[in-house]
């Protein structure tokens, strides 16, 4: 059953990276013609009455075009932008909150230019203040993150033998 877990890659018709699924999904694509198999690395899966390639790379039959997504302002969008940097301080961590530059209750927005990543006691120093109140600097302007097709990619663990489909990795 832990085979089901696994992770494929699906390619476009053109070999472009698309996306990553589960092995179940990868095997209905498949079945249904939507796809072809690429890269059988991990074996088959056994049933009474047929055996099935556990595939590795699936490339789909018909072209997708990638929709242009951009990046939604979320807790953990703002870390990995920020690289799990407190902005004040500089210390690295995984325990940091989202802290308003410009605070909430001063009217101060939601958006990707307002928030950033702050360590506790950072956040707690600043409180509902400005910066330039609480006598702190910001180590980078924050902004939004340019839009990526291969955002998907970043910070997922990605299968050697996906290589030669990743045009950064090449």
């Amino acid at each position: 059953m832990g085979m089901l877990n696994a992770t494929v890659l699906v390619v476009n018709q053109n070999y472009e990276p698309l996306n990553i699924c589960g092995v179940r999904r990868a095997v209905v694509l498949l079945d249904r013609g939507k796809a072809e198999l690429i890269l059988n690395g991990r074996g088959e899966l056994r049933t009474p009455s047929t055996t099935v390639p556990i595939p590795s790379v699936i490339r789909l039959v018909h072209m997708v075009k990638r929709p242009f997504m951009k990046h939604r302002l979320a807790r953990r969008e703002v870390f990995m932008r920020d690289n799990y940097t407190c902005l004040y301080c500089g210390k690295q961590s995984r325990d940091l909150t989202i802290d308003h530059v410009v605070p909430r209750h001063r009217n101060g927005p939601h958006t990707w230019d307002n928030v950033v990543s702050a360590c506790i006691p950072c956040n707690h120093h600043k409180a509902g203040l400005t910066p330039a109140e609480a006598g702190m600097r910001l180590l980078k302007e924050p902004r939004a993150p340019r839009a990526n097709p291969y955002s998907l990619f970043q910070h997922r663990t990605l299968l050697e033998e996906w290589r030669p489909f990743l045009p950064w990795a090449g």
